[in-house]
């Protein structure tokens, strides 16, 4: 499954960075979060946060890592925002941690998205090139 070769390379990096446009301008941030989920990656921030807002503006996205090896990987598509019980019961099943920071409690709710249009692309500066359709 291609999503699990671009899920195995995000969590062996660690931390993503996640970009965005606020008007004309970029915005990038470390991320954490990915898991995949009835075979799709799934993304998750809060609501509270610009990086929701900037996505719901403009869903186009884009994220990039780089691993021990120094390949790094590229991936752009589309947010699909999911907003079924199902996909954020699986998400703090697999990440029981954000359940202190998305609650009632906090006021925080977790947002979770999927790509669509999604392409990976996997590289190093020796030449290695590989290109994935999620």
């Amino acid at each position: 499954m291609m999503s699990k070769r671009v899920y195995d390379f995000l969590k062996d990096a660690g931390i993503f960075y996640y970009a965005t446009v606020d008007g004309n301008c970029p915005r990038v941030r470390p991320f954490g979060l990915c898991e995949i989920y009835e075979g799709r990656l799934y993304f998750g921030m809060g609501k509270h946060k610009q990086s929701y807002k900037q996505t719901v503006e403009n869903p186009n996205i884009e994220i990039c890592a780089c691993n021990k090896d120094r390949q790094w990987i590229r991936i752009r598509g589309r947010a699909v925002f999911d907003e079924r019980k199902e996909v954020s019961d699986y998400v703090f099943e697999q990440r029981p941690h954000l359940r202190r920071l998305y609650n009632e409690e906090t006021g925080h709710v977790l947002a979770l998205l999927y790509l669509e249009d999604a392409t990976a692309e996997i590289a190093d500066m020796k030449g290695y090139f590989e290109e994935i359709k999620l």
